[in-house]
């Protein structure tokens, strides 16, 4: 594979942004940063070491530090020579432009920047100040042999990770005493499974210190879909983070705003597109981290310390509809003349039946190869079944066919057995708006539906509940945002709505309730839900 054809993961960042970063991790010209080591792990077009070369030798300038003792201060990698030698002449102009000879800026910029590839170095020192914009690579792009090297060495890799979750990993081990990291880089391993390692690790030996939500903003030279944070980790316990949230107009005037708040020791503040606040503390668990406005934050944190969260008991379960992984084989239409035993028809709601808020009459069924045991059926006695399956090439084609050639028949996931009988709410993945949707019982989920039943609950009570503004509030918090504003409605993220004992609701709230759940009224139903959750009215909207 030639360079030209490799996905390098490459965005470049705009200069305030890099401005905005040195200025968190301390990186000023005020000081001696001649007495600081820096490590850029992925250099691209020079757009942090610019700045880190201009601030570096205006600082030796105070303090009557000679160029020539500057070597090796700053260490920058990149896997692309092109890179290296762009980032070696932008190192250079800006020596140039403060004094320092031609021949003498050469040698300091090829002391600098090296060709190589960060995560496979063998790294012998460490550094003050690590800073940079990594690459953006799902594992699942890698050479094969390069992301077992990858995982082999840094062990946050888990799952279907980005690379980047591997340089965080990687230059953190890397820090110094005292030191900080400082990135412009993806924010989804705060809120995604995949990054439950990663989370943990800075947890238990790191601390968060600022932690800037810029998903809208114009942070990168050209438009991107990264969903980015500037996410600053120090190796001192003893600090209050800062959370900023932005909005699209988020500029270099706010972002110096946003750094006077930072400095100030302030416990709150707002400007010009953007709203900040100081925590007393990081989130102490691995688990998903919430991105909200902090006093949201701080409020969800209240209500999950009183009350049990969504499915925390037995008697209330959250999951998953039916994956095939081959639709076209399996679900057709109900009203079409099937050459299939009819106790393999399984009637099935998917997300078109719900899209409107209600349920409208489901119009498929699935070739289901399930008994009522949860067992596969004996082929021998669906021959019908069998042949209708035998005539889609897609069937066998499945990897969990090749896996298991005398099952080739199964659906990746197993029917549960009674489901499809049971109440349920169903919720779309993805929608702008918490849409719970009551199922009264007879169809079972497709897999882009997600299901709650309960042996406790009253389901259209529940379903008020989850429709308030509280419960979204939840949602928007703790799960993965998409550009936009839509929002994710996976278990994982409904497993975090903390909810009131059922048992304590009067008679007189559930029928509001459940009068809210029907009419679709959010509005009734939050104002409920806020005297269940003994809060005051509009908290949360």
């Amino acid at each position: 594979m030639t360079d030209t054809q490799k996905n390098y993961g490459e965005v470049f960042t705009r200069r305030w942004v890099v401005e905005a970063i040195l200025d968190l991790v301390g990186y000023t010209i005020d000081k001696d940063l001649s007495r600081l080591r820096v490590i850029e792990p992925a250099v691209g077009g020079g757009a942090f070491i610019g700045p880190l070369v201009e601030r570096l030798i205006e600082s030796a300038n105070r303090h009557g530090i000679e160029a020539g003792k500057l070597r090796g201060i700053i260490c920058g990698w990149d896997l692309q020579e092109s890179h290296v030698r762009t980032s070696r002449i932008v190192a250079q102009e800006a020596l140039a432009t403060h004094g320092v000879e031609p021949i003498l800026a050469a040698e300091l910029a090829e002391s600098w920047i090296h060709e190589g590839d960060f995560l496979l170095q063998f790294h012998t020192e460490q550094a003050n100040i690590i800073v940079g914009n990594p690459p953006y690579i799902r594992s699942d792009d890698l050479e094969d042999h390069v992301e077992r090297q990858y995982r082999a060495l840094w062990k946050t890799m888990a799952g279907r990770a980005d690379i980047y979750v591997g340089f965080y990993e990687c230059a953190l081990s890397l820090l110094a005493a005292g030191g900080k990291l400082g990135f412009i880089c993806a924010d989804r391993w705060m809120r995604n499974a995949y990054g439950k390692q990663l989370r943990h690790l800075v947890t238990k030996s790191y601390a968060m210190e600022s932690v800037w939500s810029m998903h809208d903003v114009d942070a990168f030279e050209a438009e991107v879909s990264a969903y980015p944070a500037i996410t600053v980790i120090g190796t001192a316990k003893d600090t209050r983070p800062t959370v900023i949230d932005t909005t699209a107009e988020f500029n270099e005037s706010s972002a110096r705003e946003a750094l006077a708040f930072v400095a100030s020791g302030k416990q709150q503040a707002q400007g010009g597109h953007w709203e900040g606040a100081r925590l007393d503390r990081w989130f102490d668990t691995d688990d998903f981290w919430p991105s909200a406005p902090p006093a949201t934050i701080l409020q969800l944190e209240e209500l999950q310390q009183r009350f049990p969260a969504l499915g925390a008991d037995e008697s209330t379960r959250v999951g998953i509809g039916v994956a095939t992984g081959a639709d076209g084989a399996y679900i057709v239409n109900a009203s079409e003349d099937i050459d299939v035993e009819p106790d393999r028809l399984l009637p099935l709601v998917m997300a078109d039946d719900i899209r409107s808020g209600q349920l409208n009459k489901p119009k498929k069924v699935m070739l289901n190869p399930w008994d009522e045991n949860g067992n596969l059926v004996d082929p021998e006695k669906y021959p019908q079944l069998i042949n209708t399956l035998e005539q889609h090439d897609a069937v066998k084609k499945r990897y969990v066919a090749r896996k298991t050639p005398d099952q080739w028949f199964k659906t990746i996931d197993k029917v549960r057995p009674g489901l499809a009988q049971q109440p349920k709410l169903l919720l779309q993945d993805m929608k702008a708006q918490i849409t719970p949707v009551f199922e009264p019982g007879g169809y079972y989920p497709h897999h882009n539906l997600y299901y709650i039943v309960s042996e406790t609950w009253d389901m259209e009570v529940l379903g008020g509940i989850l429709l308030s503004h509280i419960a979204e509030a939840f949602i928007s918090a703790y799960g993965v945002k998409m550009r936009g504003g839509t929002l994710r409605f996976q278990a994982q993220y409904l497993r975090k709505i903390a909810l009131p004992n059922s048992g304590s609701i009067s008679p007189d709230d559930a029928e509001r309730l459940r009068l809210a759940f029907r009419a679709g009224d959010r509005e009734a139903a939050t104002r409920v839900a806020e005297r269940l959750y003994e809060i005051p009215a509009f908290t949360f909207g």
